[in-house]
């Protein structure tokens, strides 16, 4: 079973200008991220813009990650819709994914009792690890510390979270419960400003937005941190700082596949109702690009 410890990007899905999956693009974004040193792939999150895949282009876009990757592949199959979640996640696991990433059901905003048997009944359908998604800015509902030891603890494949409710207060409370109770549960942080912080709580890594252009130094700053090259680590971190704030000067992936674009990575446009960067922010985002020298 695959550790789940380093930098996964979550993999931008680039598009054709005639709307269809790049799958050249997508095995050359593959390529590039793995070369900076990643422990991992995520293809199908929220920043490869599952919510506008059809499910023959979300299995398509699995299909191609897990064919042409060489490392370890964590497939976003989460759903408002168990039924659907259900059938992504079996999709994935016989298509040769390591792991599988569930977001929060989104919109229903289910009870505890609900959202407790939503991911139950995924994990019982599968073998394959499961990552929980918690995202309440995307989702509109956080999924509390107890809640999630609680799944932990009653669903043998449940092994992680990448955490991205912003409340490091609560990711120290997963951490401190699931050590005391000796389960075998990662926490890994799910936005780039906060990997830090989250690694000196006792996180493993991250999945993360801004890998996906700059795999390196993103590879450099959690490997110092898991070797405890803590001044290191800082270093890195107020380095890129300008470009985790870069990549959300409008909602994501906007940002990050305009700076692919930019750099001469596979891209294309984001879908609908997402629109293109503004012009202001596309010079903006031009400006930190060329103060880093990617550009």
């Amino acid at each position: 079973m695959m550790e789940i410890e380093g930098v996964y990007p979550a993999l931008i899905t680039p598009f054709t200008k005639d709307d269809e999956i790049d799958k050249e693009g997508l095995r050359g974004l593959v390529e590039y991220v793995t070369e900076g040193g990643v422990a991992g792939i995520v293809p199908c999150g929220t920043t490869g813009e599952s919510a506008t895949l059809s499910h023959e282009e979300h299995k398509e876009v699995i299909d191609v990650v897990v064919d042409c990757s060489k490392v370890p592949v964590i497939a976003g199959t989460g759903s408002n819709n168990t039924k659907e979640a259900i059938e992504l996640t079996k999709y994935a696991e016989d298509a040769g994914a390591d792991a599988c990433l569930l977001i929060t059901p989104y919109y229903n905003k289910p009870n505890v009792k609900g959202l407790k048997e939503h991911f139950k009944r995924i994990g019982n359908a599968v073998e394959i690890p499961l990552i929980l998604y918690n995202i309440p800015s995307r989702t509109g509902q956080n999924v509390s510390a107890g809640t999630q030891v609680e799944l932990a603890a009653e669903v043998e494949n449940i092994k992680g979270v990448k955490e991205a409710s912003g409340d490091l207060k609560q990711v120290g409370a997963i951490i401190r419960s699931v050590t005391e109770q000796g389960l075998d549960f990662t926490v890994v942080a799910g936005d780039d400003f906060l990997t830090l912080p989250i690694m000196s709580l006792g996180g493993k890594g991250v999945i993360s937005v801004t890998a996906n252009i700059a795999p390196k130094p993103m590879c450099e700053m959690v490997d110092a941190m898991l070797k405890g090259e803590v001044e290191k680590a800082k270093e890195i971190t107020i380095r890129l700082f300008s470009l985790f704030e870069a990549m959300f000067l409008e909602t994501n992936p906007i940002p990050v596949k305009k700076a692919a674009e930019m750099m001469g990575l596979p891209a294309g446009h984001v879908r609908l109702p997402l629109g293109a960067l503004s012009e202001e922010n596309v010079e903006k985002l031009r400006r930190v690009l060329e103060g880093l020298g990617m550009v």
